[in-house]
């Protein structure tokens, strides 16, 4: 079953009773089965959420993602015993080799300069040589192919002059927004499947305590960019108002393709994280990430 995702950017007191979250507020009094819930975006400074009402979510296994002032992701609550041989899980992936790592992460890049070259000619009708590109990518991306990619990307994407910077102008703020829900959603993922978030195959800031979802939404990331796009074309906000908000949150339920079967994003994360862990224990030897377009 399709998991929801609840945005909560109104004042409003959030509880639990009898395995129900129960949701009070001025304009409504409602309760969701907690089972149902895969995501809660709090984006509220006087939101109030009891301590049962979180330990519930997090025993289910989901997200709850904290906002800040300016209304960005900030913060999340995750599972940390979510897999049931967690210690062995634990163990593959901290003895994991430097060349495996590598390999892992050279599939990553070239997953995602893929998606970057098949988004860019979808948004410009104009053929790259993003495919060129991904083909020299060597393991542990050791001649920073992601670097170029990006760099060519980003001066071709959008219509208005653009740089992509974590604190820059609009519509930095969109994708800053979308990265951070895909991030959540990449974290959970790895954490139901056992692994540890902290440990990167590759981001490896001591200061990064999900650098493990860093590495593993880097494909995922031209969901975001196709998200942003979109809104850019139908609104004319320029600040990230709740209908904005919503319709990123979106990406969570976009359907992205495997082999022989289709899948919501949040339902093929999982099937990454799982592969990876596989990866981790020698059962294959390659991530397995969708086609994000058919």
């Amino acid at each position: 079953m399709l998991k929801k995702t609840l945005l909560f950017s109104n004042k409003c007191s959030i509880t639990s009773k009898l395995e129900q979250l129960v949701i009070n507020s001025e304009i409504t009094n409602k309760t969701i089965p907690i089972e149902d819930i895969g995501f809660i975006v709090i984006d509220h400074p006087e939101i109030y959420i009891s301590i049962p009402a979180l330990n519930l979510l997090v025993e289910n296994n989901a997200s709850v993602i904290i906002c800040n002032n300016s209304h960005l992701p900030n913060g999340m609550f995750l599972n940390l015993n979510s897999h049931h041989i967690q210690q062995e899980v634990f163990k593959t992936q901290i003895e994991a080799s430097a060349p495996l790592k590598k390999q892992l992460w050279q599939q990553t890049v070239i997953e995602k300069i893929k998606n970057q070259g098949l988004l860019l000619e979808k948004i410009t009708s104009n053929k790259n040589n993003f495919e060129f590109l991904a083909s020299k990518v060597l393991s542990g991306d050791t001649s920073n192919m992601e670097g170029v990619a990006a760099n060519f990307y980003w001066k071709s994407f959008f219509d208005i002059d653009f740089k992509r910077e974590r604190f820059g102008d609009y519509p930095n703020n969109f994708l800053n927004y979308g990265y951070a829900i895909l991030r959540a959603a990449t974290a959970r993922a790895l954490s139901g499947s056992g692994l540890l978030n902290t440990l990167g195959i590759h981001h490896k800031s001591k200061y990064n305590a999900f650098a493990l979802a860093d590495d593993i939404m880097e494909p995922f990331r031209p969901i975001v960019d196709e998200a942003v796009h979109y809104v850019m074309q139908h609104y004319d906000d320029q600040d990230l108002t709740t209908e904005i908000k919503a319709e990123l949150l979106q990406i969570l339920t976009r359907t992205v393709y495997f082999k022989t079967e289709k899948s919501p994003l949040m339902v093929a994360l999982q099937k990454t994280a799982s592969s990876l862990q596989q990866s981790y224990s020698g059962e294959r030897k390659k991530i397995k990430y969708p086609k994000l377009w058919n």
